[in-house]
């Protein structure tokens, strides 16, 4: 499916399981390799949902996987002390004369640079969430063991969850500039 040049302005959009807005995120495509299709977010770009607005002080690069729509990585630069940060998700896809979405389901798996190192965050929010929203029992049972095997993967250092990765696609968004 044909993609932009690396280096057009896309916007990243995700909402909640009912179909609510949340977060956008204002992205340049960086191109694609054996893992999916990569975006960055530059220094100053913002990220929003209703009610918040965030700039963006470290650089980062995000990863839609060609083979899974139950997540998205996100890799961050320094001097962002969180490192890899993955949002398990639904339907995460790219339609082919469309933008990039994705349904965020609260669970996140993260690898910090600090004493906190890697976690699986937001449990409390996936409770309170699964009943607002009433999750069907067979699509959590599927994320709580994606959630599982993207810890003891980034835990692992596993590509694309490693540094080697993140400089690579930290480098293609930084030669845009």
């Amino acid at each position: 499916m044909p993609r932009p040049a690396p280096g057009t302005p896309l916007a990243f959009r995700w909402r909640k399981w009912d179909g609510s807005p949340h977060w956008e995120h204002e992205v340049v495509y960086l191109g694609s390799d054996e893992h999916g299709e990569w975006v960055g977010q530059r220094i100053g770009s913002r990220a929003f949902r209703p009610g918040r607005n965030v700039i963006l002080s470290a650089a980062s690069v995000m990863l839609l996987p060609h083979d899974r729509r139950d997540w998205v990585l996100t890799l961050n630069d320094a001097p962002d002390l969180t490192r890899v940060y993955i949002d398990v998700a639904w339907d995460v896809r790219w339609p082919q004369d469309g933008l990039p979405t994705a349904i965020d389901m609260d669970l996140d798996v993260v690898r910090r640079l600090d004493a906190r190192g890697v976690y699986i965050d937001d449990e409390d929010e996936w409770a309170e969430h699964a009943q607002l929203f009433g999750y069907p029992a067979d699509v959590m049972a599927e994320l709580e063991a994606t959630a599982a095997d993207l810890h003891r993967r980034v835990l692992a250092r596993e590509k694309p969850f490693d540094d080697e990765t993140a400089d690579r696609w930290l480098g293609v968004l930084s030669d845009l500039d």
